[in-house]
């Protein structure tokens, strides 16, 4: 596509078993949990919403629930805004959890969209698995959330692991029940380099993520979030403890097995042909200084390869724009779903 100018900051171009929930939580919410049975899924809700479900009969609609893999793994999601919505899905990135799009959901589903985001595999709530931590289960497990909540019309959001696991999805599943993609800070095509690959990232990288991982990862997940992550490690930068303290709470109630494994799918995963069957809009925004996932050899690459493409970079953004620029991602995304 031809390279547009954008007068914004943004250079834009062209079964019912018990589930686990931390005590602290459910002592400061003052839930009572119940488990409800439907379609497969579990579906946990407060008390209070419990008693409320049961006066307006089976209109009622439950805000989160699980959803119960072919290989038995329970999958947590959150459903919020209008059920009448068109719906929008989130996938996260690594190690984080559903929680990384709290900003993004809020802001659309008080625009009026329905929105959806899953805990992955061995992540936040789900399931922590020891097997099947890589990118064709994470696109099954996309899959069977949609399929059991009966999405239809979707916008798939996936970032940085996320974009991946989005685009595997396309590529195993296609597009029948979804009308656009928006890649952020996303891992297409493929990040590791190797000889047909020149430009990627070196496996000595991904090599020390594993042992930082294995050595001390409470540590390294500090160290992601004071360093290139949100490009605190730039000078003048302005992220605040709070953002810093988030993303370290979030990728330590990931499974260890899992978030070791992950770093092989999502570093290693050539996901060029997935992208070349993408038949919807596409939306690709990519932070211009992302130390995490280089511009170059991602968001550049995937905007060649999709044919029905936009590229919007955030000059100087780093990696977690999710929260660095929230209000901006927010805004563009709106604008992207209000489009159809």
């Amino acid at each position: 596509m031809n390279p547009d100018t954008n007068p914004t900051p943004a250079a834009e171009t062209g079964s019912g078993r018990s589930r686990r929930r931390p005590v602290w939580a459910a002592l400061l919410a003052g839930v009572a949990t119940i488990g409800l049975i439907a379609g497969g899924a579990t579906i946990t809700t407060s008390g209070n919403e419990a008693q409320a479900g049961a006066g307006a009969g089976a209109s009622k609609r439950l805000n989160e629930g699980f959803v119960t893999t072919r290989d038995g793994v329970d999958i947590f999601y959150k459903d919020w805004g209008p059920r009448n919505g068109r719906p929008v899905v989130f996938s996260h990135g690594w190690p984080l959890n559903s929680d990384s799009w709290e900003s993004q959901m809020m802001h659309l589903a008080n625009n009026g969209y329905r929105v959806i985001a899953h805990d992955r595999r061995g992540h936040g709530q789900s399931s922590q698995t020891w097997e099947g931590n890589d990118m064709n289960h994470y696109a099954d497990d996309l899959a069977t959330v949609i399929k059991k909540l009966n999405l239809r019309e979707a916008t798939l959001v996936g970032f940085s692991t996320g974009g991946g696991e989005v685009a595997r999805y396309v590529g195993r599943h296609g597009t029948d029940r979804i009308a656009q993609v928006a890649l952020v800070g996303a891992v297409t095509p493929l990040m590791l380099k190797t000889p047909d690959n020149p430009n990627g990232v070196s496996i000595d990288v991904f090599d020390g993520l594993r042992e930082g991982s294995l050595a001390d990862r409470s540590q390294l997940y500090r160290d992601l979030a004071e360093g290139p992550f949100f490009g605190a490690n730039r000078p003048d930068a302005q992220v605040s403890q709070g953002m810093k303290d988030t993303f370290w709470l979030q990728s330590m109630q990931a499974g260890h097995k899992a978030a070791y494994d992950s770093i092989k799918a999502f570093s290693e995963t050539d996901l060029t042909e997935d992208l070349t069957r993408f038949d919807v809009p596409t939306l690709i925004i990519h932070g211009g200084d992302d130390q995490v996932v280089p511009i170059e050899n991602s968001a550049h690459e995937a905007h060649e390869i999709v044919a029905d493409s936009t590229l919007k970079v955030y000059p100087g953004g780093p990696h977690g724009i999710t929260d660095t620029h929230k209000q901006q991602l927010n805004d563009d995304l709106l604008t992207f779903v209000d489009s159809l």
